[in-house]
Order: structure tokens, then C-alpha cells, then sequence
């Protein structure tokens, strides 16, 4: 019995979670407006109506037949909404608002997949069965993480939709200068722990970050602050954009043929650059961390004469100690909160690199969590010991093609669940929008 009340109790929890992870992304939608659901603000991506669908079409396709026997009431939608697509070759979309469904088709849809699913579920945690436990919560997180994903992927689109396309909250961001001198700290040689252990049952992971291993870092250094606007602004400003030798081959061709001159959140106003936030343009922040594709932070990391960490080398400095022996977070073991960094839907837009002290490593790096994901130089590849998702098999196994680089550390727009040190977020090098900045590293 106290095993079945201890499943009672974490269904209950994973379906608050589901709850919550609702209204996140519903108030999101909420944000455009109606006549803007049909445009595409990221020529990448879906037009916004998919991912209303989506999200529910999700759950559905991933729940329906593996926690339950549900009938399919609207095979067509089940297939339209299921996938999104990767900004990786294969060429633009070129579909038209009439190609999709109508608003109140699809709301329907989803009205219909959460009444059945959400029955479903209460279902599942009255009848208490602790053999369905392992499965139901490896599904339910899935759900939960994956729609938490999406939030973020939802901002930063929203972010690319002009300000008339959008309901008000036009107030701009409340700007705390924290004034911070560029360094670079040194890190010792030590071990880093990469990954996740299956051993772990407490903790949920996606495939890609099985399984737990230890990796030999040499010692090296590391900015101790991500790389601001006002840095990337000299690299403007010198001609970085124009210097073929800071660019490879394939970056300068991108860079060439799309016409990129500025980071994508940058916009030239009355002679001045000014700072796209979610909603307004304001004068550029020179304090905020620089947000690029990762082939422009490479080219920025050429021109300082520095590079790319790797990913062994982020986790090095953000959760190794002095002493050898590593923390949960760069600040220790306690839950993350407002205080250690930008993150889990605080704020729409970055703060100063130097805002929140209170999350600087053990070795002094400050904001290794928060506040825009970080670009690293390692290509995203499976650990040793990699398993797909049986339920999932593509979700990263489809990306290990040696065109996309792993991401550390978290958006202001990144669920707290995804701040776990093994998370592992990537894009690939040409893709301008995602909530990412960098540091730079040297060898020692």
C-alpha cells in the first residue's frame, strides 16, 4: 500500500506540473494576436497555428496508446500536427495560411485531446497500479519537458514577430546596470562528470544525457562573464563581419548568402543600435550578454584571439571545485531561485552579466546558468552507453549528424526542471534566434 500511495503521490505531482506547463504556453498564445497565429515570424519554422495544434497532438500521439486505449477521433490532425521541423537543409516551407485548419478547428482538437487524456490520467492515478510507475512518470515528464521546451521555442519566435503583431506590455525592461570588468579565470586540470546515471531513478533525462561518464579536462581558462553586447559591439565595429579569415568556409558562405552584419536581436535605429526585446526596441544595452548563432560567436572567439569551451570544459567551470569534487549546480546544491540566476520564465529579456553574484561557480564564473544558453565546440554526439527512447527514437539520434553544437547552461525563458547539470540543449551553427550568447576559452 505505501508503495501505490507513493505512485498516488508523484502522478498527482507530474499532473500539477502538466497543469502548470499549460498555462505557461497557453498565456503565450495569448500574447499574439488573432489575425498574427497564421504568420511565421522564423522563415525556419512552422507558422504559429502549428504549435497550437502541436503541443496537444504531442501528448496525444505519445500517451493515447501507451498509458491507455484511446479511440483516434481525427487521424488527419494527429498526423499534421505531430512533427516541427529542424532548421537543418531540406529548404524553407513554402505552405500558405489556407493550407492549415481554421482557429476553431484546432482549438476544438485540443479542447477534445485534454478532456480525454486528462479523464484518462485521473484515471491512471486512482487505480494506484505501482507496477505502471517507472513508464507513466518517464511519459508524463516527457510530455511535461517537452511542452516546457516549446515554451522557450514559442518566445524567442514571438520575440521575431514585429511589436504590431503582438498585445501590448509595451513597458521596457527594467535596466540594473551591474558594471563588470572582462577577465578570464583559470581552471585547473581536473576530472568532469558529463551525464546522467541510470542508476539515478530520482531524476528524469532525456536519451542524450545517458550515460553518467567522467572526462579529463586539461587546465585552460574561461571568461568569467559571458560575452556582452558592448564587447561584440568592437567586434562590429572593427570589421569582424567582413573579415573572411575570422569565418570557416561554410560560415562565411551562410553569413555571405543571407546578408548577416549584425546579431539578429540588434536593430539600427536613427543611426544608433538599439536592442529588439520582447516588447519594445530600446536603446542597445551594453551590459547584456551578446545573443548569435554559433558561427558568429566562433567568429567573434577568432577575432579575441580565444575560442569556444568545450562541453567538457563548461561543466569543468561550472561545477567543479578547487578541491576536485563537484557540485549540482555552480553555486551548490540548493534549488535554484531568482537569486543564482535568470531563468524559468522570470523575465522576457536578459539581465547584466553581472546580476546575480550569488550564482558564480566554485571557481569565480558568474552566470554559468541563466540569462542565455552558451555555445560550446563540441558537435552533438551520443555519450557511450546511448540509448534512444524506444517510445522516441529519433528525438536525438536524428540530430547526431555532425551539424548541430551542444548548448549549456539556461535561457531567462528555460523551465527550473532543465537547469540539471546534464541537460543538454542544441542547434545548429547558422540558427540566429535561440536565447544563446558565449565566454570565451584559451588553452593553458
Amino acid at each position: 500500500m505505501l508503495t501505490a500511495q507513493n505512485t498516488a503521490l508523484r502522478c498527482t505531482l507530474l499532473l500539477e506540473r502538466l497543469a502548470q506547463a499549460r498555462e505557461i504556453t497557453d498565456a503565450l498564445f495569448d500574447i499574439v494576436r488573432p489575425d498574427a497565429l497564421y504568420d511565421r515570424p522564423i522563415a525556419q519554422r512552422h507558422r504559429i497555428i502549428f504549435y497550437v495544434g502541436h503541443l496537444e497532438a504531442f501528448d496525444w500521439n505519445l500517451l493515447r496508446k501507451r498509458l491507455f486505449d484511446l479511440k483516434v477521433f481525427h487521424p488527419d490532425f494527429d498526423q499534421l500536427f505531430a512533427f516541427g521541423i529542424d532548421p537543418v537543409g531540406g529548404g524553407l516551407p513554402t505552405d500558405q495560411p489556407t493550407d492549415w485548419p481554421s482557429l476553431p478547428q484546432v482549438r476544438k482538437y485540443v479542447a477534445r485531446i485534454r478532456e480525454e487524456l486528462d479523464r484518462s490520467l485521473t484515471d491512471l492515478l486512482s487505480a494506484q497500479h505501482a507496477n505502471h510507475e517507472d513508464r507513466s512518470q518517464l511519459l508524463l515528464n516527457v510530455a511535461i519537458e517537452h511542452r516546457l521546451m516549446h515554451a522557450e521555442t514559442l518566445a524567442y519566435m514571438f520575440h521575431q514577430l514585429p511589436l504590431d503583431r503582438k498585445h501590448g506590455r509595451a513597458a521596457s525592461p527594467e535596466l540594473v546596470p551591474c558594471p563588470t570588468k572582462p577577465a578570464m579565470i583559470d581552471i585547473p586540470a581536473g576530472n568532469a562528470t558529463l551525464g546522467l546515471s541510470r542508476n539515478d531513478s530520482a531524476n528524469f533525462g532525456w536519451d542524450n544525457e545517458y550515460e553518467a561518464h567522467t572526462v579529463s579536462v586539461p587546465a585552460f581558462a574561461i571568461d568569467r562573464y559571458k560575452v556582452t553586447n558592448e564587447q561584440f559591439l568592437s567586434f562590429v565595429r572593427s570589421g569582424g563581419y567582413e573579415d573572411r579569415n575570422l569565418w570557416s568556409e561554410a560560415d562565411w558562405t551562410w553569413k555571405s548568402d543571407e546578408g548577416i552584419s549584425h546579431p539578429v536581436f540588434w536593430v539600427r535605429k536613427d543611426a544608433q543600435w538599439h536592442q529588439r526585446t520582447m516588447f519594445n526596441e530600446i536603446p542597445l544595452p551594453l551590459d547584456w550578454p551578446v545573443y548569435v548563432s554559433h558561427a558568429e560567436a566562433s567568429a567573434y572567439a577568432r577575432w579575441a584571439g580565444k575560442r569556444l569551451p568545450t562541453e567538457a570544459e563548461w561543466h569543468r567551470a561550472a561545477c567543479g571545485t578547487p578541491e576536485g569534487s563537484e557540485q549540482k549546480y555552480p553555486w551548490g546544491s540548493g534549488q535554484p531561485t531568482s537569486r543564482h540566476g535568470n531563468f524559468d520564465f522570470q523575465k522576457w529579456d536578459p539581465d547584466s552579466v553581472g546580476a546575480h553574484p550569488q550564482g558564480t561557480s566554485a571557481f569565480g564564473v558568474a552566470s554559468l546558468v541563466g540569462n542565455g544558453w552558451e555555445w560550446t565546440s563540441t558537435q552533438f554526439e551520443p555519450f557511450p552507453g546511448f540509448r534512444a527512447f524506444d517510445f522516441y527514437p529519433g528525438y536525438s539520434a536524428n540530430f547526431f549528424d555532425g551539424k548541430h553544437y551542444v548548448m549549456k547552461g539556461a535561457s531567462p525563458r528555460t523551465a527550473a526542471c532543465m537547469l540539471r547539470r546534464s541537460f543538454r540543449n542544441w542547434f545548429q551553427p547558422h540558427y540566429q534566434y535561440v536565447y544563446a550568447g558565449f565566454r570565451c576559452a584559451q588553452d593553458r
